[in-house]
Formats: structure tokens, sequence, C-alpha cells
């Protein structure tokens, strides 16, 4: 095993890889997706595709392939959670202080405007998947952290594992997607009930989990916070108010198919509140859920740490 750690995105980025003697070569090809993401559909460089397409507004514009998929990936995410986790929230971010990369966000300020709204609904995103072009309906700012975070997670990994014909296992902030042969023992993960996304998960993890494929998201409210006016906020916006997210977790964390699906369906369960376990459940999801009191409720065919006082659902 071989082991690169680096910063990115205002958090930490890890690549283990099966042979160390690929090391090298997988870290390029993560750093190159990484890279391609970013300047497609960061919400944060003027430079982007994504900031090119809020300037145009109103009108049709030509966009990648790349940034095809991620809003693709957003709209679906979207759909199939009914809006709970919507990429239309860019403007509530703005409105409560998270208008640069996180590391810049001041971390005490004077108080915000309180702008209690709805996100403007992600059906006013057009998108033409076959021509590659989309529209954005004026007034609409797009914010893809929900989705994009762990699309690149996935894309790096299957890159990497491509470049190398290794097993490799890429995190992006503990946001976790795994590819190629895995170690016959699986990928032992540390999950933490995450306080600061810039520290590798291990620094304060509660539990150590094995994945064999796909991959890993935890959602918290305890990371990424800042404060305005004496107010508390954080960065996991509930779309119906435009605030954040006032449920019973502090942190959840959830396995799937796909990196991009655990982190969609643990931003989801943060925002449904009370309803995300049953949510979770029936959607077929193995998940942690951590009250902000510290106690746990478990979904599916989450292990569960001893000793075994929590709730099971």
């Amino acid at each position: 095993m071989a082991v690169s750690d680096w910063p990115v995105w205002g958090t930490s980025a890890q690549l283990v890889i099966t042979d160390p003697g690929g090391l090298d070569v997988a870290r390029a090809a993560v750093e190159a997706t990484i890279a391609d993401i970013d300047l497609a559909a960061s919400r944060f460089r003027p430079d982007s595709e994504l900031s090119r397409l809020y300037e145009a507004a109103g009108s049709w514009q030509d966009v990648s392939p790349l940034l095809t998929r991620a809003l693709r990936v957003a709209l679906d995410a979207a759909e199939w959670t009914d809006g709970l986790v919507d990429p239309t929230v860019g403007a509530s971010l703005i409105d409560l202080g998270y208008d640069r990369t996180f590391s810049l966000v001041q971390s005490d300020g004077t108080a915000v405007p309180v702008h209690v709204r709805s996100a403007p609904g992600f059906r006013r995103i057009e998108l033409d998947d076959d021509h590659h072009r989309a529209r954005l309906a004026p007034g609409t700012l797009v914010d893809l952290g929900a989705t994009a975070k762990g699309l690149a997670a996935d894309m790096a990994a299957d890159a990497a594992a491509e470049a190398t014909g290794s097993g490799v296992l890429v995190s992006l902030g503990g946001d976790i997607s795994v590819a190629g042969p895995a170690p016959a023992d699986g990928w032992a993960v540390a999950v933490a009930d995450v306080t600061d996304l810039s520290l590798p998960a291990d620094e304060d993890a509660a539990q150590v989990i094995v994945i064999h494929s796909g991959g890993l998201a935890t959602s918290s409210t305890s990371a990424r916070r800042w404060r305005r006016g004496g107010s508390e906020l954080h960065h996991l916006i509930d779309p119906r108010s435009g605030l954040p997210a006032t449920g019973p977790w502090r942190t959840v964390s959830v396995t799937a198919s796909t990196c991009l699906l655990a982190n969609t369906a643990s931003t989801a369960a943060v925002i449904a509140g009370d309803a995300a376990p049953e949510w979770l459940r029936t959607r077929g999801f193995h998940a942690r859920l951590i009250r902000g009191d510290g106690s746990v409720v478990y979904v599916g065919g989450w292990p569960r740490a001893a000793p075994e006082p929590e709730k099971e659902t």
C-alpha cells in the first residue's frame, strides 16, 4: 500500500493505492480529474464554465461534456430526493456569507440579512444533454457542492485505477470512492463524527468499517461552520427555507454503489430531519446517523459499534 495526501478545495485529498509503484501515476490522474471538475463546475472561479453560464442566464450556452455530466447528476439528485438536494441554493449560501472558497470564509462576522425563502428550484435549470447546452433562468445561482465532490471522487478513482491497473481509494474531505481490485480484506475506512474537514478522518474517528466497492460519504452540520452576528451557520442548506438545516442530525454517513450516490443521500438525510432513517431505509441505504446529543441510529446493514446500546431502524 502507498498513501499520498494534499490539500484541495479547502479540505484534504487522500489517495491510497495497492501497488506503491503506481502512486505517482495515480496521483497525476486524480489531480487532473479534480482540476477539470474545478474548472467546469466551481462557483468560486470567475473563469469556470458554471460562472460563465450564470453570467449568460436566460440564454442557451454551449457547455462541455464534463459540465453537462455535472449538471445532469445534480438534476437527477434533485429529482430523486424530491428537492431535498437542490443545486439552486447558491444565492442562499452567498446570503449567509459562504461567498468564496470555504478556507477564505471568515469564521466570524457581522450579522447578515435573513432571507426566509425557498431556493428557485432545480427546474429553472434547462439541460440539453444531447447537444451539450444549458440555460439558467435569470437569478438562478447554482452550487454543485452536494454532488460535484462525490462525482469528482468517483471519476478520480476510476481514472487512477485505469491508469495503473491497481486498486485505489480516493478521499476528498472524507467522501470516498474505491475502484480497481480491492485488497483481500477490503478497504478499512475510519468514519468520523466530523468537526474539521481539513483533517484526515482518523483524527477523530468513531468507527472503522470495511468497504469492497462503491463509495462512502459523510455530511455534517459540525463541519464548515461560521458565525454571523452571533448566529451559528453551516453549509447544508434546506432548499425549502434557504437557511441551514435544523434537523436532529449533526452527522450522517452513508455507503452506496458510488460516492456520488452516498453523498447525495447523506446530504438529503440531514435536510430530511426526523424522516431521514425511514427515507434511507426504504431506499436500501446503509447508514449511521448521529444526533446532536451524540446518540446514534443505524440503518440497514451498517455495522453496529460495540458495545451496542444504540437504536436500530
